[in-house]
């Protein structure tokens, strides 16, 4: 079975038209995408959208040979002419199934923003799934697809990284399923942006036109195991954290912050983060990350390696010059390679924030300068252990590894 991408953008198409925004500014070439609209084996078409007939032929395809035409949503905007010689357009209902004359199978799969998703079995059994722009796959159990992961997903991976996760959840989304982002819009820069984003939900987009073989093994981004997200205050770091593991259902969030009693503001601070976090995230408050990422289980999230530290000088007492010279600094080394060692062990997807401090300030106190030389120490060697590290400036990632 293959499917032939005749556009892969928002309804209204990338770039918008008259939008002057900077993400449509360069929205050029291979960027331009337009509404999303799937040519399934030459005999299915899901979305019929402006100029189908013609993205067809550009992509050296016929709508001749389409028996059955299917709608997802709701298509706003001026009624689109159906080409000559296609059948009607239709929308079905939630759970219906239709047996082609071509050997495919098509079920109606519920929504929950009022779009119809399809799953399409191929007449040789390859499995597609396509979720309309906007929706998530609504009453998914454990179980659902059958047992048995996709081939291909068609989703909305950047305006609904919560479908993935559902999908991911149920088991419809496996290593091998290959991903592909469509309904893409100007929230996020076409080109270098878009892939890194898309790649670290295992995911990625191609251009309009592409013919896609489905069941055939394809280079799936894989998620990195390991990342360091750095970044200075109010950069965007923690927001970059979470983006990275948005795409699944079941992440442990570790605040290593703590609780500080009467203190309003930094309750205030804690409750803005847990109010952007998907629901079905847990939060454990705590420093004691070696178990955690000794341990098996969900992706981690810990936010931030810069508090974990003040947690340990505390401990060790390395704010009072004395104790820091007997022995402090030597156990506070300890700690640390204690922590980067469990990272290099770790089975479990880690993504850990820090704050950057190697831009030259020099702290005016010794223990300023004595936290300063640590957590860089501490930066430094947590990145050597991870597959990827980024920085955060100005809420835009520089990936300087991976």
């Amino acid at each position: 079975m293959d499917v032939t991408l005749l556009g892969t953008g928002a309804p209204a198409g990338l770039p918008r038209p008259s939008c002057p925004c900077a993400a449509c500014a360069v929205a050029l070439g291979s960027d331009a995408r337009a509404a999303t609209a799937l040519l399934v084996d030459g005999a299915l078409l899901i979305d019929l959208t402006p100029g189908a007939a013609f993205a067809a032929a550009r992509a050296g395809r016929s709508l001749g040979g389409v028996r059955q035409v299917l709608l997802s949503h709701p298509h706003d905007g001026p009624a689109v002419e159906v080409p000559a010689g296609v059948p009607r357009p239709a929308r079905v209902p939630d759970g219906r199934e239709l047996a082609l004359l071509t050997g495919h199978r098509v079920r109606a799969m519920a929504m929950d923003a009022g779009g119809t998703g399809y799953a399409v079995t191929g007449p040789d059994g390859q499995r597609l799934l396509y979720v309309p722009p906007g929706s998530a796959p609504a009453g998914l159990e454990d179980g659902d697809g059958d047992g048995e992961a996709y081939d291909m997903v068609v989703a909305d991976v950047v305006g609904r990284p919560d479908a993935l996760a559902r999908l991911r959840a149920v088991g419809a989304v496996g290593p091998t399923t290959d991903v592909i982002a469509v309904h893409l819009d100007h929230d996020v820069p076409p080109g270098a942006e878009l892939r890194r984003r898309l790649a670290a939900a295992g995911a990625r987009a191609v251009p309009d036109g592409t013919t896609l073989v489905v069941g055939v093994y394809e280079d799936v981004p894989d998620v990195p195991r390991r990342t360091l997200v750095l970044g200075g205050a109010r950069s965007g770091k923690s927001v970059e954290a979470e983006r990275r593991l948005e795409a699944f259902a079941d992440v442990l969030y570790v605040a290593t912050g703590g609780t500080r009693d009467e203190d309003s503001e930094w309750a205030a601070r804690v409750a803005a983060h847990r109010e952007r976090r998907p629901g079905s995230w847990r939060t454990a408050e705590t420093c004691d990350l070696v178990p955690l990422l000794q341990a098996d289980g969900p992706p981690l999230l810990i936010d931030c390696l810069s508090l974990w530290l003040t947690d340990a000088m505390d401990s060790v007492g390395a704010w009072d010059d004395a104790v820091w010279a007997d022995g402090g600094e030597r156990t506070l080394r300890e700690r640390v390679r204690e922590l980067t060692g469990a990272v290099r062990t770790a089975r479990r997807t880690v993504v850990a924030v820090s704050n950057e401090v190697g831009s030259g300030i020099v702290p005016a106190t010794a223990s300023g300068r004595r936290y300063r030389d640590a957590l860089g120490r501490l930066n430094a060697a947590f990145a050597g252990e991870c597959e990827q590290v980024l920085l955060v400036v100005a809420g835009q990632a520089v990936v300087l590894r991976g």
